[in-house]
């Protein structure tokens, strides 16, 4: 099923977010109605019971009206009922996972997703899932609190540190869908921004046995595939090109400069310098700067490293 969204709501891309837009078209249009019956009797009743004279008299004194009573009584009992049921019926199905589900363990880190698949592969930012098989996000957090949402799915949960939350999704439709985090998170927030993946379940399996085979082209110079690692890794979100910093040191001009650290020290940035960077980033703190960059252990491979090593050389 191909579906384009709605003036309200974006695609439906999951088997479970028909279920949640009707939820939420239920709430919506009843409400509409609520809200009409109640501005169109206030119009009503202001205009027929309105002062038109000094002489007139005051309306007869109605002590009780038990049919209205019950009206209003009831009528809102059975739409809470049926909102109860529609949402208690959604929710289970949204909180019971099935036992086929793929897990994939989800972190989220300042500013970034990284995903670790069944078979040792993983990524970050881009998470590659099959079309028609249900899916487990086993979430969790290494710094702050974050929130992963998939608006095309339906689906939310927060990510906290020290403990895992789940969710779940069956994705019913190929194509490239965004992840946002709806947790304000710090300075780079708004720029961490993923994409969900949906291929064909052959494509899927080629694309895990690649990753984890740790093919690279090396037909990639070195500075072209530091410029992919800095965009697929989301470097930017912390360290710019222009000479600006935000939560890191900017690149330009980084190689060869020296830098100061708050441990009183200072050091040379040379290849060196980068690598144990990359890997110890908590070892040695740029003065200015907080403790927060993650690790990339077991993330980036040997060429990875050189790569990113010759993109910021190159960039004076």
């Amino acid at each position: 099923m191909n579906n384009n969204g709605t003036l309200f709501l974006p695609t439906q891309a999951s088997t479970i977010a028909n279920e949640v837009d009707s939820i939420f078209n239920f709430v919506l249009y009843t409400g509409l109605i609520i809200f009409a019956i109640v501005v169109i009797g206030l119009i009503f009743f202001s205009l027929k019971f309105r002062k038109r004279n000094e002489n007139e008299e005051l309306t007869s004194k109605v002590s009780e009206n038990h049919v209205l009573e019950w009206t209003w009584s009831v009528i809102p009992s059975i739409l809470v009922i049926v909102l109860f049921f529609m949402g208690f019926k959604t929710f289970m199905k949204m909180n019971i996972v099935p036992d086929n589900a793929i897990e994939i363990k989800t972190t989220g880190k300042k500013w970034m997703w990284v995903f670790d698949y069944p078979n040792g592969a993983n990524s970050t930012n881009i998470l590659t899932v099959p079309k028609d098989k249900p899916v487990k996000i086993l979430l969790s957090s290494s710094d702050v609190i974050h929130s992963f949402y998939i608006p095309d799915f339906r689906v939310k949960m927060d990510a906290l540190p020290n403990r895992y939350t789940t969710l779940w999704f069956e994705a019913n439709q190929t194509g490239e869908f965004p992840i946002y985090c709806t947790e304000f998170c710090g300075t780079g927030h708004s720029q961490m921004i993923g994409t969900v993946k949906v291929v064909d379940y052959d494509e899927y399996e080629t694309y895990l046995a690649s990753s984890v085979s740790g093919v690279d082209d090396t037909s990639i110079p070195l500075k072209q595939l530091g410029e992919n690692v800095y965009q697929g890794k989301a470097c930017f979100t912390c360290h710019t090109l222009d000479g600006n910093s935000l939560v890191g040191p900017t690149f330009k001009g980084l190689f060869g400069s020296t830098v100061k650290h708050t441990d009183g020290s200072s050091a040379t940035v040379d290849e060196n310098y980068i690598r144990q960077s990359i890997l110890e980033p908590a070892n040695k703190i740029v003065e200015g700067f907080a403790p927060v960059m993650p690790t990339y252990q077991g993330q980036l491979n040997d060429r990875e490293i050189d790569g990113i090593i010759e993109f910021i050389k190159e960039n004076k």
